[in-house]
């Protein structure tokens, strides 16, 4: 196994203790080593095949749900938390029924949470149990994939040293996106383009949030905006939580995270709107990155702004954001204006979604409400495969 990051135990991240990132650690210790992404993430894990991407389109429901269990069962080895958050049927159908009312499709699903802290030391048990079983190199960085006769036969790494294999099996994660891409094109894959996810951290009392998250801890909701017809969708839901900055490659984007045992006063989620992009366009990941590029020259890093200011066309101030009921826990971002970076029509989006989420939890339309920008989230576009997961 070939990793371009460092060991779990090696992986520092100066963002998740300053709140600022130095842009100083080649890679990104927050995206790549053992773990990936998600070594510094929430933490949770999802036992509901409809979340999460597109395995059902690869395979049967039944085996699907199967894999669920015995990937569940594993991490569970390691010091997963046995509490189980969305299973309260009676709960779940009150809140289908109001978020009907409110314009809202609300998508259930079980799941277990860890927490950034225990995120990390699970991480660290699974790897520890691979030992003597899985060579693993760290600091490989994988320049391209070896073809012969139609097959992959191996890797190259930057340094030009080569492995070759009987099977070549591809996991970049988030940071890799771009290179599967144009790894692909380079050997005339068939792609589909995934959308794009672009939008605001959002950052409101805990108090707002806690009908929902105290039973289900990610609610999941999706809304068609009134005036465009887009998907909006909110993701990442961190109870208690922290706004955290990530970066990809020079571009500083914002994120959040919580913790199992460390506590805030606030709650944190993102509003993300998904665009597909349709022919001739076909960089999405360059598009979602010159937007967050924007807010870094506009801003100095992460903006952040009241939604109050926001809905009376104004930036937000040091001394507005210090009158705020809500303390923002991201203490780097500058108060600024996301209407000079996200287009109208995203903005516009973004403001229904919170218009109607108010109708289930009361207080996120609040002018106090602070929204951070930008997210993005950047998808590989898809190679399309057969149910084998192979070209």
């Amino acid at each position: 196994m070939l990793e371009k990051g460092l060991d779990i135990r090696n992986r520092r991240c100066p963002a998740l203790t300053s709140g600022i990132c130095n842009k100083q650690c080649k890679p990104c210790n927050l995206l790549n080593g053992w773990g990936g992404a998600g070594a510094f993430s929430d933490g949770k894990l999802i036992l509901s095949p409809d979340v999460g991407g597109w395995l059902t389109d690869y395979v049967p429901r039944e085996e699907l749900e199967n894999i669920v269990k015995y990937v569940d069962a594993f991490y569970r080895k390691f010091g997963v938390p046995d509490k189980i958050y969305g299973g309260d049927g009676d709960f779940i159908e009150d809140i289908r029924r109001k978020a009907v009312l409110a314009g809202l499709n609300f998508i259930p699903m079980t799941l277990r949470h860890m927490g950034t802290d225990k995120a990390n030391s699970v991480l660290e048990a699974a790897r520890r149990y691979l030992n003597g079983k899985v060579e693993v190199k760290f600091r490989v960085e994988v320049a391209k994939v070896l073809v012969e006769n139609g097959r992959a036969v191996g890797v190259e790494t930057s340094d030009g040293e080569v492995y070759k294999a009987k099977y070549v099996v591809l996991a970049p994660g988030r940071s890799g996106a771009e290179w599967l891409q144009r790894e692909a094109r380079r050997f005339q894959l068939s792609l589909e383009n995934n959308p794009i996810d672009l939008g605001v951290r959002v950052e409101v009392p805990a108090a707002v949030m806690e009908t929902l998250t105290d039973t289900l801890y990610e609610p999941k909701f999706q809304f068609y905006s009134k005036s465009f017809d887009d998907m909006v969708r909110i993701f990442c839901v961190c109870p208690h939580g922290e706004v955290i900055t990530e970066i990809y490659d020079d571009v500083l984007t914002v994120n959040g995270q919580s913790y199992f045992e460390k506590k805030t006063d606030n709650t944190n989620f993102a509003v993300l709107v998904s665009v597909s992009f349709t022919e001739p366009f076909k960089e999405p990941i360059a598009y979602g990155k010159y937007i967050a590029r924007l807010a870094n020259i506009i801003g100095g890093g992460v903006i952040v702004q009241r939604l109050g200011d926001l809905k009376k066309g104004r930036r937000s101030t040091e001394d507005r954001i210090n009158r705020s009921i809500v303390k923002p826990t991201l203490k780097s971002a500058t108060p600024g204006d996301l209407s000079f970076v996200l287009p109208y029509r995203y903005l516009t989006d973004i403001l229904e979604m919170l218009e109607a989420l108010d109708k289930l939890a009361p207080g996120v339309f609040s002018n106090h409400t602070l929204l951070y920008g930008v997210e993005v989230k950047f998808y590989s576009a898809r190679i399309k495969l057969d149910r084998n997961l192979e070209t």
